[in-house]
């Protein structure tokens, strides 16, 4: 299928989705696998009605009654010091199309705690995200209701890493320090993400500089592992870590360390949701990284707004407080249009039904 024609398809997918969204109904329950929480979303029948979970308000009908039927399971995969809340008009939209969409919330790296954040949580992200498809496929109530034979996955920002790392993309420490040592001033962002202080951010450009110096044979072993995805060889040429993943998306994702190599290995269709004015991860460097070398990936869409104007809902109160941890910018982009994320996040749902339905 050419690119226009996928767009087309898309776009009368979207238009789709958009008049089934005013009919369909979301449930959303907290469930565990095993000490992980994980929130699910999915088609249900019962009414929703508005649910305050601290400063957001979801529409959402609580523990209620799945709709009947087997259905495709997407994993959707948050930024850093994130939480499934933000993401939910994007696993509403999903569950609306028929998914069942487990949200996971990552062990160190959430709105609670961050002492994994960076390349530590990078490499468990993805062995987390399969932990929940293989709790849920051991569950006897889920696993009922749900095909598994075709998985997709969603990440948002470093969340991106957990969805190309599952497409089959491979990166490594090495690749961030060399190309922070590159374009620190132009993606500062991204390389002193979480160093707040002059003292973070100058013990980080220590360490980016004591990498710059050394030959890469007496570098730390682990710096130089390739992460996410596996090495193809001839008795296994599939990048993927778990053959399951049959569809992924990611909107403004961590990017710059995978391998142009790697990219270009991955054979699952991915789309990609960019943003123009995004500061925290420049595009460039990250989002038209991963388009320029994977021939797999789709634009999906590429918003006129920031990082965190694919989010939603994103009351003011948070908003603020995300912004003052980023290093540059990070508050929602004055004058942007709302309906553009809706039809995007309408695109991410019909893309995902194209790849994993029937």
């Amino acid at each position: 299928m050419s690119p226009s024609h996928m767009l087309r398809t898309l776009a009368i997918g979207a238009t789709w989705m958009t008049s089934l969204a005013a009919q369909a109904q979301v449930g959303l329950l907290h469930w565990h696998a095993q000490a992980r929480p994980v929130t699910l979303v999915y088609p249900t029948e019962a009414a929703s009605r508005p649910t305050a979970f601290g400063p957001f308000t979801l529409d959402v009908a609580m523990n209620a009654t799945p709709s009947p039927g087997r259905r495709r399971l997407i994993v959707m995969s948050h930024g850093t010091a994130g939480s499934p809340v933000p993401d939910h008009a994007l696993a509403a939209t999903l569950a609306r199309a028929g998914f069942v969409v487990a949200q996971l919330v990552h062990d160190g790296d959430n709105h609670q705690d961050q002492r994994l954040a960076g390349p530590e949580s990078f490499q468990r992200r993805p062995q987390e995200a399969v932990g929940v498809i293989e709790a849920l496929a051991a569950d006897p109530a889920w696993s009922a209701r749900l095909d598994l034979s075709k998985v997709g996955v969603h990440g948002m920002s470093a969340g991106g890493v957990t969805a190309l790392s599952l497409a089959g993309a491979q990166w490594r420490t090495l690749n961030l320090v060399r190309h922070c040592n590159a374009h620190l001033r132009d993606d500062e962002a991204f390389c002193f993400n979480g160093a707040l202080t002059p003292e973070k951010r100058a013990e980080r450009q220590a360490r980016f500089d004591r990498a710059r110096w050394w030959p890469d044979f007496v570098l730390p072993a682990e710096i130089k592992v390739w992460q996410g995805g596996r090495t193809p060889g001839a008795d296994q040429p599939d990048p993927r870590p778990d053959p399951r993943i049959a569809s992924v998306t990611a909107a403004v994702p961590v990017s710059a360390i995978f391998s142009a190599e790697s990219l270009a290995r991955i054979r699952v269709p991915v789309g990609i949701v960019s943003a123009q004015r995004d500061e925290v991860l420049v595009p460039r460097f990250h989002s038209e990284h991963v388009l320029r070398h994977c021939g797999a990936c789709t634009r999906l869409a590429d918003l006129p707004g920031g990082h965190f104007d694919v989010l939603w809902p994103w009351p003011e109160s948070v908003a603020r407080e995300v912004a003052a941890q980023q290093v540059r910018g990070g508050l929602p982009t004055p004058g942007f249009d709302p309906a553009l994320r809706i039809e995007a996040h309408a695109r991410i749902a019909a893309f995902h039904r194209q790849h994993l339905q029937p």
